[in-house]
This record gives C-alpha cells, structure tokens and sequence, in this order.
C-alpha cells in the first residue's frame, strides 16, 4: 500500500474527502444563479434545487493507468432531472461527453462512473460543470495525492470489491465502471427486457472492533469494513464523508444524502444478503421501470461461488438507454464512503 500517511482506522475511512465547488454564472450565462451559501448544511428540499458534482478519488487501475472517480449530490428529494450532455452537463477539456450520467437519481450517490487517464496525467485537470434548475455547479478532477484511493482493497480490512458479470461463461468485472459500457441489449417499447447478472465476493479478512458511546466494546456499525466512529461515536456505514466547500469541511446528514427520511426507511427494510445487485436508469430518453431494483444476493463470502441475479427493465420510449448496474457487498453504498469496495458497470440497452 502506498497510503503510509494512515495508521489507524479512523485515519484510513477519512482518506478520501468529497470535493464540492460554487461556480457563478456570468456574460451570457447570467440567467444561472449561484446556490445559496451554506445549502449542504440545510435540509434538502422536494425540488427546485442544484446538483453537486462531486470528486471521490482518484486510483491505478490495473493496466497501469489511472482513474478519477465521480459521484454528485441531488438536493432535491424527490425531483429527479434528465440533464443531457452539453451546455448544462459537460466535462472539459476533451468533452463534452466523458462518460458521465444525464440521468440524475434523488440524494447522494456515489462512483456513479470512473474517468480513465494516462499514468502521466500529471497535473493536468478536466472539470464537470452541471446546471440543475437555473443552478450551477462545478467540481474539478485531478491526481490530488490526498485523495488517492486503492479501489481493488481497503486499507484497513483487507476487503475486496464483489465481482459481477453479464454472461456465466464471459468476463467478469470488478471496481470502478469503465468509460466503456460491457453489454448491449435490444428491446421493445412496453415490453420487459430480462436482465441477468452474476456476482460473487470475497469476505473481509479483517474485523475490527470499536467502543461505542458508553465505553462498553461491542462490534462497531462500520466492522469488517475499517468503520470508525466521528467524535467518538459508531459510524453509520452509510454515512456521506464531509463536503469541501471552499476551505470549509461541511457535514451532510445521512437523511440529506439519502433523499429524506423515508429514503433512510426504505433502505432499512430492504433485505441485505451479503451481495446486492442495484439496477438503475442512467442515459435515456424516456422512463424505465426496474421490475426489482436491489437483489439480495448469499454466496456466503465464498469467491468462487457465482449467484445468479435476475431482473427486467421496461422502456417508456425508443431510443439508446444506459443501465447502471452497481454490486455492493456488506459495506454498503460507496463501500460506506470510502470509495472501496464496491463494483459498477453500464450497459447499453437499444430500444425500438
């Protein structure tokens, strides 16, 4: 491991800090407005509000080159935008289109793709710019040595990615997405296209232990995972790490991040099983509605063992759709936010 500057747990879970930045409309942009000071701090609203590009990180993938990992933040609860690529969604230099989502799920979501640069990149540096209802923002990408992540084993626990594949026989996929999608599919207007997929993960091959408020030692909500707690408390493992807004470190609330409470219930009375396979819309022109979203998955951290999960995707309107399909072991949504160890992949859907 090359993160030597980490020696404990709580030090390990806080290597990667999401990076958030204001930009301000102005010439013939001037109708697009600056959101307000201090608005992650607030509670989010139903609608009407901007999204925040976020950078998580950037790591070597294993060809030797490198990756800069991206999420964003929906503030609103339960607006979700279709933004396509162009004036109002774009990443710069050598965009417009570097691989990023135009559709835009409800709260904060986490590696939603992955930007493949050169080992030399150097201190070269793309940003992404989003306009959501008037509102602009910006985040810029680069190989900042503070935020370097290892995507294939986390630095505490020794965890590692799920695997997850589109064909039993065919290649399998583990990490960040690729710029490139990994399957095209056909399918008709209003009728179910199957989507099937396999994963299989390998158990953590640490567990820790924490004190929780109290002092009495009990397993740590984070355990197995290099959770650690904030002020001497247990960490949720699906807590957003802390926005950097202009020098200022600004928490989020995990209600915030996840589109309000009733998102937070919802995730509660899902059935976790150790894997999770997530299917959700990501390009297209129309509605897609996912017979199941999340599939809980056992193969018992058993590497070898591949479980089968199935569902279908109905398509609203013709066109040429982009499927997310996300692979989550015990750690949850962005490896409880510290970007490993989790696994993505698109998939392009032709629909007639």
């Amino acid at each position: 491991m090359r993160i030597i500057r980490f020696t404990s747990v709580t030090m390990a879970c806080a290597m990667v800090t999401v990076c958030y930045v204001l930009v301000l409309g102005h010439g013939s942009q001037a109708q697009v407005k600056t959101a307000p000071q201090g608005i992650l701090a607030e509670p989010p609203g139903n609608a009407a509000g901007p999204i925040f590009a976020a950078f998580e990180g950037w790591g070597p993938l294993r060809d030797g080159t490198n990756a800069l990992l991206i999420g964003y933040f929906n503030r609103n609860k339960t607006q979700e935008l279709d933004i396509p690529i162009g004036p109002e969604n774009n990443i710069e230099p050598g965009g417009p289109d570097q691989g990023q989502p135009t559709h835009f799920l409800t709260g904060r979501q986490y590696g939603m793709f992955a930007i493949t640069v050169p080992k030399d990149f150097g201190t070269k540096k793309l940003t992404w710019t989003i306009v959501a209802n008037g509102q602009k923002t910006a985040v810029t990408l680069w190989l900042n040595p503070q935020y370097w992540v290892d995507f294939f084993k986390h630095a505490a626990n020794e965890n590692q990615p799920p695997r997850i594949k589109f064909a039993m026989t065919g290649p399998d996929y583990m990490g960040p997405p690729s710029q490139k999608t990994v399957a095209t599919l056909n399918a008709t207007v209003g009728q179910p296209l199957d989507l099937t997929a396999w994963a299989a993960d390998q158990a953590a091959t640490r567990v820790f232990e924490a004190t929780p408020p109290g002092g009495d030692s009990a397993p740590a909500a984070g355990a197995g995972r290099g959770g650690a707690g904030r002020g001497g408390a247990v960490a949720n493992p699906n807590d957003p790490l802390p926005a950097f807004i202009g020098g200022r470190v600004v928490p989020i609330s995990p209600a915030a991040a996840g589109g309000g409470g009733a998102a937070a219930a919802a995730e509660g009375r899902r059935p976790r099983g150790d894997i999770q396979v997530i299917w959700k819309k990501y390009r297209g022109p129309g509605d897609v509605k996912i017979g199941t979203e999340t599939i809980a998955l056992e193969n018992g951290g058993d590497p070898n063992k591949w479980v089968e999960a199935k569902t279908t995707a109905t398509f609203s309107a013709p066109g040429t759709y982009w499927l997310r399909a996300q692979v989550n072991d015990a750690s949850g949504n962005g490896g409880g936010g510290d970007q490993c160890c989790w696994t993505s992949a698109h998939i392009i859907v032709n629909v007639k």
